[in-house]
């Protein structure tokens, strides 16, 4: 079932880092608003919405995650539950050790 005016999603791309600067730089300006400069490379704007709020984040002056510290947080959580299985596994083998020694 369509619901009436809603317009259909646009599949979800990926853009180069370089692509998202320039967006940004455009919006920065100020001779442009966000809505126009979506509308000009077929954008959605809370897509250049959030690119904009990203790049102050980036660059401190607002507060949030980094760009990079989203892959980093994902990485110390990887290494950090197995560094957890590792230690199950020697408590484990310790156990084994101890019952071997009675």
């Amino acid at each position: 079932m369509e619901s009436a005016g809603k317009k259909p999603r646009r599949p979800r791309c990926s853009f180069p880092p370089e692509f998202k600067a320039e967006i940004v730089g455009l919006c920065r300006r100020g001779d442009r608003s966000i809505g126009q400069v979506a509308k000009a490379f077929e954008l959605t704007q809370a897509a250049v919405r959030d690119w904009v709020k990203q790049a102050k984040v980036d660059a401190g002056g607002r507060n949030g995650l980094t760009s990079s510290e989203p892959e980093e947080l994902a990485a110390s959580r990887r290494e950090n539950r197995r560094l957890r299985e590792d230690v199950g596994v020697l408590e484990r083998a310790t156990a084994l050790f101890a019952k071997e020694t009675r």
